[in-house]
């Protein structure tokens, strides 16, 4: 996605998964200290709204910020997560 990258990977076996686990990082590349907690802010807010609504407990989830997610319209940023949830295959199933 243009404003960020999801990678995802299974809970570790050991730990019992009471809750989705979610890490955010930006990296210097996109700015400044304010620049950077300003993406991390936008993504953690967009990841409260979608992941635990739509994406699987299995799962650890890490946001990788990229300097396109600062201008980034916020509607289009939480219809993006939605998407890289669905081509990870990571949705959660619907019960019944």
């Amino acid at each position: 996605m243009p404003g960020f990258v999801l990678q995802a990977a299974p809970v570790p076996p050991e730990l019992a998964p009471p809750a989705i686990r979610v890490g955010f990082t930006v990296s210097r590349k996109v700015g400044n200290a304010v620049v950077r907690n300003r993406v991390r802010r936008r993504l953690r807010e967009a990841a409260r709204q979608v992941i635990p609504a739509t994406a699987r407990a299995d799962l650890d989830y890490v946001l990788i910020g990229r300097q396109a997610a600062l201008g980034r319209d916020f509607a289009l940023l939480r219809q993006e997560l939605g998407e890289a949830l669905r081509r990870l295959a990571a949705l959660a199933v619907a019960t019944p």
